[in-house]
């Protein structure tokens, strides 16, 4: 994961743009049966528009004294997103109001956009600032804005069941490690292995998106199928760090995709960040929106917005880590397990089961017989055929993955049946 995480880094991405593309090609090459899909410039798409395709070559400001101060092939931050070309000399004091820093980050690169408002501009640590002289200064901005399309990736692993998992991750941002690279990384990785799984009851619809007008843009192309199929949904986003968990509610709050989370985070995390649906600030927005209504949670590790590198060139690869990646990866894997094991049993037998003779209690009896078989017999007595795989390992308070081997066990044995 690390490794495709220093591939995708570098690259400059936007909402639109042969950024997009390079990064959607490059995961292509780990999931093959991915879809990428255009969207001209122009559409509607419920009450936005996709706007026009934005591509950048070059970009710098070179001093009084010719010295290159910025320096976009050196960051990608440097630039405003979006800015339209430019090509001039102006002053120093006409300069500035056109450069963004970060008077209390002063090391730091700020990232910046204007995506649907048309103007040039660069940042620029405070430092690099502060040593600016008067003069005149040479802007250029070898960039394009023109018709073209908003590109997003999609891959359909089919299942036993139209019902679907869904998973969203962003591909919009320039270089930054765990508010943008992170995402892509470990869904790409997810995908691989859901493609592994066998006997998968759920279909999986995943996509690689621009944040914001790429989800609108998915949603109103997709609404009713997605309104129809998904069961649960995670918007997946800084999940590349090594410092904490976090889990962001669906609107909803109650919804599967909420519950799984925060049983699997309690079990393996207890100490993560529980955050409010008021707290959102990602493609969560979309998905739960009213008449959308989606039930789309995030488990990320530190959030976006929580921690002091975020939006800033010191959100670079060594933020994240191997450790973080892969910490993350494991997360949404038993997520998506208990989802898949998720189901209701029921008991074949009227009253408790002889289960001595099946090999399945101890035949020698003693004070502390029943504590061997505590899970099993306490799963048993609540296999009503109402009540679900989650909500008898919350009533037991254990975790879900340790009642498969048991309910396997009793279903082998004919003493419960799934419903």
């Amino acid at each position: 994961m690390y490794k495709l995480a220093k591939l995708l880094f570098p690259i400059c991405r936007s909402i639109t743009g042969n950024g997009v593309r390079q990064t959607l090609n490059i995961i292509k090459r780990y999931v093959p049966d991915m879809n990428i899909i255009e969207v001209p410039t122009g559409t509607k798409v419920f009450d936005w528009e996709v706007p026009d395709e934005w591509n950048i070559n070059d970009a710098y400001i070179l001093n009084p004294n010719g010295e290159k101060i910025v320096d976009f092939k050196k960051s990608n931050l440097h630039v405003v997103g979006y800015s339209i070309p430019v090509n001039d000399i102006i002053s120093k004091d006409e300069l500035d109001k056109h450069l963004y820093s970060l008077p209390n980050q002063p090391n730091a690169i700020p990232y910046l956009t204007s995506y649907y408002s048309k103007r040039w501009g660069f940042c620029i640590s405070e430092l690099e600032r502060r040593k600016m002289i008067e003069g005149d200064y040479k802007v250029y901005i070898d960039s394009s804005l023109k018709k073209g399309h908003l590109t997003y990736g999609e891959i359909i692993i089919p299942g036993e069941t139209n019902k679907e998992i869904f998973l969203s991750t962003y591909i919009c941002h320039p270089s930054m490690g765990n508010n943008e690279t992170s995402g892509p990384v470990v869904v790409t990785f997810l995908a691989k292995w859901i493609k592994e799984i066998i006997n998968r009851k759920y279909t999986y619809r995943i996509v690689f998106i621009p944040e914001t007008i790429g989800s609108i843009t998915y949603i109103a192309h997709n609404i009713m199928e997605m309104k129809t199929n998904i069961i649960a949904g995670f918007n997946v986003t800084c999940v590349g760090d090594n410092r904490s968990y976090s889990y962001l509610p669906s609107r909803q709050e109650n919804s599967l995709a909420d519950k799984i989370a925060l049983h699997v985070l309690h079990h393996t995390h207890p100490n993560f960040n529980k955050y409010s649906y008021l707290d959102r600030g990602s493609d969560e927005r979309q998905y739960c929106s009213p008449g959308v209504d989606l039930p789309v949670a995030s488990i990320m590790r530190t959030k976006y917005g929580e921690y002091d590198e975020y939006h800033t060139s010191l959100d670079d690869i060594n933020l994240i880590s191997p450790e973080g990646l892969q910490g993350s990866y494991e997360v949404y894997q038993k997520v998506i397990e208990c989802i898949e094991n998720n189901k209701r049993y029921i008991s074949n037998m009227i009253c408790e089961p002889q289960l001595g003779k099946r090999g399945l209690y101890p035949t020698l009896s003693s004070k502390n017989s029943v504590n061997k078989v505590r899970k099993l017999i306490d799963f048993l007595a609540y296999c009503d055929g109402d009540l679900d795989l989650l909500e008898i390992s919350e009533i037991i308070g254990v975790p879900m993955w340790d009642l498969y081997e048991i309910k396997n066990l009793l279903e082998e044995n004919q003493i419960i049946s799934q419903v």
